[in-house]
């Protein structure tokens, strides 16, 4: 179980996990709500998050500790293309202040806790309702399986091996999270952000002075790639395209996560998130100065199994034992955050949008938070299950599709704030159009996010998620003006129309 273990390092992330753990067990006394029995106090925090919670948590469940090994290790691996995550996170926030906070006020006026509930609401439509909150569920467990990963990775760099580690953080991070629900995490994202700014700030000081600074990083990672004949610390013109139109993909699908709707669902008000889309760049920077660690790898030289390994192997290499082990505790933490936001994301659709729609509908408000108390555990169990007898590749490869499926949502959910134009058939035909045909470009294309496109004997490559949502839209346009319209009843009122009477 053990090899070349670093006791100071590993003595540094036995405290900090305990730390944590300690904090997800009194989250339940945070804010303490009269009871935890009722969904929207387990699952979305009574609520009541103001704009410094709002941040914590959302930059918390969007900067994951996969996002801390996965982003480097691009960058190591193909260079100034691996940056496509800045322009995506630059895009998302302009969608998140002018889409969120109307969301947020039709789930505070009419009890949603999910996109599920949004949809039902506003179209009136059960299947499109579970065709949403199905699309949530499952392009979730992918994610939850990558914070594993990332948490895997962290625990090997301390010299700990096989299984029963990471069993026993998911074990305890799948008991606070029953027990104090969605304040669990939102608590410990404060200690996680502020670790992990710490770590890169600490990074990207030290590591630079000791390889000779940035202008000898910069030389050594172009001299790398120079060298192996691939990727570069420019772009090269043909990357162009596939560049944007991943940075545009990536943002649109962000927010239709259900984790992420989590969050924005649990602040206090439509200002809140209106500020946050302000403030929660500050996390861009961060993923910038985060990426350039990948360069730095080959400053330093390092001798890497995998991709995965340049940012923990930075550490242990250049850093003292203590600090390494500071580090890998923040990266695993990285970790628990949004694995519990996920997978009370995925709870709530579960428990709102089947359990309550199809098996019993008369449940209690505190039947329903039981249900997805217990729902919340499967879902972690089922993740670390898929990580311990899966090869990682399928969980790589279900993400890439997840993404893909999840913004196959985005018409359903977002449509129906500004037009009530568009019929439940016909974003149903569209989602379906979307999600099936999107798959099967990425199965054809042998698992890959891009797609050729050949145009007057110019062929460009463009993020396949896009070209399944052009499919979805198209033939939710041509199906909604040859279906016949039928009445649409009052409570199909858009919000945008709502809030315009208000």
């Amino acid at each position: 179980m053990t090899a070349n273990i670093d006791m100071s390092a590993l003595a540094v992330f036995i405290f900090f996990f305990v730390l944590v753990t300690a904090m997800g067990f009194f989250a339940s006394r945070w804010r303490r709500a009269e009871s935890l029995d009722h969904l929207d106090e387990w699952g979305l925090g009574g609520r009541k998050f103001g704009t410094w919670i709002t941040w914590f948590l959302v930059g918390g469940d969007f900067y994951t500790a996969y996002t801390v090994i996965a982003v480097p290790a691009l960058v190591y691996a193909i260079g100034a293309y691996g940056f496509f995550a800045l322009p995506y996170t630059i895009i998302v926030y302009p969608l998140v202040f002018a889409i969120m906070p109307l969301l947020w006020k039709a789930a505070k006026e009419r009890g949603y806790v999910t996109a599920g509930d949004v949809v039902r609401g506003t179209y009136g439509s059960r299947a499109l309702e579970l065709a949403v909150a199905s699309t949530g569920v499952i392009a979730t467990m992918p994610y939850i399986a990558l914070q594993l990963i990332g948490m895997e990775v962290a625990i090997k760099a301390l010299g700990l091996t096989g299984e029963m580690p990471i069993i026993l953080a998911f074990l305890v991070l799948a008991l606070y999270t029953y027990s104090s629900g969605l304040r669990a995490p939102a608590l410990i994202a404060f200690v996680k952000d502020i670790m992990i700014y710490i770590v890169v700030l600490a990074a990207i000081i030290v590591v630079p002075s000791k390889l000779g600074g940035y202008s000898a990083v910069f030389s050594a990672a172009d001299a790398a790639f120079e060298a192996k004949g691939k990727g570069g610390i420019l772009l090269d013109p043909a990357q162009l395209v596939p560049y944007v139109t991943l940075a545009l993909g990536s943002a649109l699908a962000a927010f239709m996560y259900p984790h992420t709707l989590t969050g924005i669902f649990a602040s206090s008000g439509a200002n809140t998130i209106r500020k946050n889309a302000v403030l929660l760049p500050a996390y861009t920077l961060l993923l910038g100065l985060l990426a350039l660690l990948g360069y730095m790898g080959h400053a330093a030289g390092l001798q890497l199994e995998s991709n995965n390994d340049v940012v923990p192997t930075l550490f242990k290499t250049l850093f003292p034992g203590w600090f390494a082990g500071f580090a890998f505790s923040a990266i695993a933490i990285g970790a628990l955050v949004p694995a519990a936001v996920m997978s009370i994301g995925a709870a709530n659709l579960f428990t709102r949008n089947f359990w309550k729609v199809w098996i019993n509908p008369e449940v209690t408000p505190a039947g329903e938070a039981q249900v997805a108390k217990i729902t919340s555990m499967l879902v972690k169990v089922g993740a670390l299950l898929a990580i311990l007898m899966l090869p990682t590749q399928f969980a790589l490869d279900l993400q890439l599709l997840g993404g893909l499926w999840i913004l196959q949502t985005l018409p359903a959910l977002v449509f129906g704030l500004y037009t009530r134009w568009f019929r439940a058939p016909a974003l149903l035909a569209g989602w379906a159009a979307g999600f099936i045909g999107g798959s099967a470009l990425v199965w054809s294309d042998g698992l890959k996010p891009l797609h050729a496109l050949a145009f007057d004997g110019i062929t460009v490559s463009v993020y396949t998620g896009l070209l399944a949502l052009a499919l979805n839209v198209t033939v939710a346009v041509v199906v909604n003006l040859v279906a016949p319209a039928k009445e649409i009843a009052d409570d199909d009122l858009t919000v945008a129309e709502a809030e315009s009477r208000s």
